[in-house]
């Protein structure tokens, strides 16, 4: 089966490239998750558009990627304050676009949320590791504290 990716699937492809993948896998996972669309003539043309978007937020080189890791390792406090119980646990948890938030609010660079690998589920107060993938020699690694909302 052929299809176009809308989205990053790992050991796959990034949005906008056309791979060939067994039926089941993409008619079972990949097309109802959204991360691809059938391939056409008609789809092909969105290819274009899919490239330029992806384009847009992609970090553009090593040395961009590095930049940007520099940015993030010398950010000093990045705080969220989330809703918590008594003991310490969240209501939910914390979601990685709520970090992406919580780095521009402590004057950090626009990321992707999709680029963030947590270590678990956030689900407690504290200080917790945030690792980011910018390139595929690049990692950067920040720490985030939970703190109570008021």
């Amino acid at each position: 089966m052929k299809i176009i990716l809308t989205q990053e699937v790992s050991g796959l492809g990034a949005p906008g490239d056309v791979v060939e993948v067994k039926d089941g896998y993409g008619r079972n996972y990949l097309l109802p998750q959204g991360f691809a669309i059938t391939w056409s003539k008609g789809a092909e043309k969105q290819v274009s558009v899919i490239r330029r978007a992806r384009e847009a937020r992609e970090i553009r080189d090593l040395g961009h990627a590095n930049e940007i890791k520099a940015q993030l390792e010398g950010l000093t406090k990045v705080t969220l304050s989330a809703r918590a119980g008594d003991g310490g646990r969240l209501f939910g948890s914390v979601t990685p676009a709520e970090v992406v938030e919580a780095v521009r609010a402590a004057g950090g660079p626009a990321l992707d949320r999709r680029r963030l690998e947590l270590s678990g589920h956030i689900k407690s107060l504290g200080a917790h590791a945030v690792r980011v993938k910018l390139h595929p020699e690049v990692t950067a690694r920040f720490d985030l504290t939970v703190v109570k909302a008021k």
